[in-house]
């Protein structure tokens, strides 16, 4: 029998729940799965997600990777499998009810009013007020000062939270969600491909701001298709591909080449080599380097003791 969060109206001000110890699994995912009609998105997926530590969720556009967002952050339900939290059989009837049950999500797309100020987008839709009755009125001072701490907290040094949301960088507007969502205590955050659409030096920076929410006791998901973003923060490794999982790993069980190269997807390294010998002949020297990546490149996740490679 699973429990259900259901959505009991907005949370506001700052839950002063204790973090849960290093190490301890706050989600478990077993065999999940997700179909819409005839099509299975997802199948047979598990993972989990420890306090303090960074899962990754890695594939290809079409891999799957955002159904399995979605499922975890209460968008949708599983066809299949369990999601357990805290060791407890767990369903959300919505995205709020995930949220208030310390599971929040950083969407690629944020959703910032991009003229009003960084404090405002800090605490909107939970804004904190004084007065009573009709003179309820914003609390103005304390949104700040609590935007600006809480920034400085997770190393953010902005120089006015007066200013425009929109005038941030990618990077910058990133991290302030990231610590919009430590504020408001999520215990499992979860970010969608948080450096896609940024520079190396953005990209950097959003990896450090990541490190420190582990760093901190969140239980981290950071969904990307880069493994070079992914393994220098990541503790454990989902790799998802057209809906199945290639292995889920500890990093200890898998270095950057193989993950790399697991990402490359041999099969399909073969298969292409094979069309480029036919059309282009033997001799081609991109069809011979096509094949050799293949031949370096595992179709199947790496054997190694304590893995959990997809069935």
């Amino acid at each position: 029998m699973s429990a259900e969060y259901t959505t009991s109206g907005p949370s506001t001000g700052r839950p002063a729940a204790p973090r849960t110890p290093v190490g301890t699994t706050i989600v478990e995912v077993r065999d999940i799965g997700k179909s819409y009609g005839a099509v299975n998105a997802l199948a047979g997926v598990s993972t989990t997600v420890n306090a303090g530590q960074v899962t990754c969720v890695l594939g290809d556009n079409g891999a799957g990777k955002s159904t399995f967002i979605k499922m975890l952050a209460g968008a949708h339900t599983p066809s299949e499998g369990q999601l357990l939290l805290d060791g407890e059989p767990v369903t959300f009837s919505s995205p709020r009810a995930a949220l208030q049950a310390g599971i929040a999500t950083v969407y690629q797309d944020l959703a910032v009013v991009p003229l009003m100020p960084v404090w405002r987008n800090f605490f909107l839709g939970s804004e904190i007020t004084k007065g009573i009755g009709p003179l309820r009125r914003l609390d103005v001072k304390a949104m700040r000062a609590i935007t600006q701490s809480e920034l400085a907290n997770m190393g953010i040094d902005l120089r006015d939270v007066d200013q425009p949301i929109g005038t941030l960088s990618g990077g910058e507007r990133q991290c302030v969600a990231i610590a919009r969502a430590v504020y408001f205590g999520a215990r499992v955050l979860i970010l969608d491909e948080p450096t896609a659409a940024l520079g190396v030096k953005q990209s950097g920076v959003v990896l450090k701001y990541i490190a420190r929410s582990r760093d901190q006791g969140l239980g981290v998901v950071f969904i990307t298709h880069n493994p070079h973003h992914a393994y220098p923060v990541g503790d454990r490794f989902l790799l998802l591909n057209r809906g199945t999982s290639l292995g889920n790993f500890e990093k200890s069980e898998i270095s950057l080449g193989e993950l790399t190269s697991l990402m490359a997807g041999g099969a399909e390294l073969a298969s292409l080599a094979h069309e480029l010998e036919r059309s282009m002949g033997p001799d081609s020297d991109l069809a011979a380097e096509v094949a050799h990546e293949a031949a370096a490149s595992p179709s199947t996740a790496p054997d190694r003791a304590g893995a959990n490679p997809a069935v």
